[in-house]
């Protein structure tokens, strides 16, 4: 068999029940579960816990303060409401990324599907706000402020298809990140060790390779946390577009 790139992010089947009803669970909902039980338990230690500064309580509370001026910084005062919401993207983000670099680990967030099938949930959910806040004067974001009357008909059709294309580019920006990410260092670590296992003098040589792919790790790892707080200031972005519409 020839070893594919690709394989670490192919759904394999993990366990299969045949009844009256078929039940399988792929490797995506373990993954799943997994990131959504550390969410509930890291979130559960600090109920009813004074956090105080201790190493725990510094990063939960920079973690809270980095979400919350975000989300008053694109929204607004009206911010606080969507907060929630906007803590749990963020968390979900983190973890499932965090988890996928993991050595011998599922990249659950390189799923275009999943992640195009978040962002459009998260897309609709924009727009019946926008249109049961403001009823029919939502569609007024088409239309930008000041346009002469000649030019509204091609602005309201380049505008629609930019708010239309939020749907998609939300889940694909993050999806083709991770998935670029992890074919780099998959391809690197696979150049590094075939060079090293030829001899002793290309095993010496290949140390120079080994710390560019160290630093490429700690690169991703980075990538990883930034690519949560870029999802959640976009659709906080996305959101306030809906909520005010100019």
């Amino acid at each position: 068999m020839i070893y594919s790139p690709t394989e670490q992010f192919e759904l394999k089947p993990l366990l299969m029940m045949n009844g009256n009803m078929t039940f399988s669970m792929t490797n995506y909902v373990m993954y799943l579960m997994l990131v959504m039980s550390f969410m509930y338990g890291y979130l559960a230690l600090t109920k009813g816990v004074k956090l105080g500064w201790t190493r725990w309580g510094v990063a939960m509370n920079a973690m809270y303060d980095t979400v919350l001026n975000m989300v008053n910084s694109q929204v607004g005062n009206k911010g606080g409401y969507y907060f929630p919401l906007m803590f749990t993207l963020f968390n979900f983000m983190l973890l499932a990324n965090l988890m996928s670099m993991m050595p011998y680990s599922f990249a659950m967030s390189a799923q275009m599907v999943a992640m195009v099938s978040l962002s459009l949930s998260l897309w609709f959910g924009v727009t019946i706000i926008g249109l049961n806040k403001h009823g029919l004067t939502f569609f007024s974001l088409f239309v930008p402020s000041g346009t002469p009357l000649p030019l509204v008909p091609v602005l309201v059709l380049i505008e629609t298809l930019s708010y239309s294309s939020r749907a998609l580019s939300l889940g694909l920006r993050l999806s083709a990140n991770v998935l670029s990410g992890h074919l780099l260092m998959l391809i690197l670590g696979s150049l590094m060790f075939n060079l090293m296992s030829v001899s002793l003098f290309t095993f010496m040589g290949g140390i120079v390779p080994m710390m560019a792919v160290m630093a490429i790790i700690m690169l991703e790892v980075a990538i990883s946390m930034i690519q949560s707080y870029v999802f959640c200031i976009l659709f906080s972005g996305y959101l306030k577009d809906s909520i005010d519409t100019h």
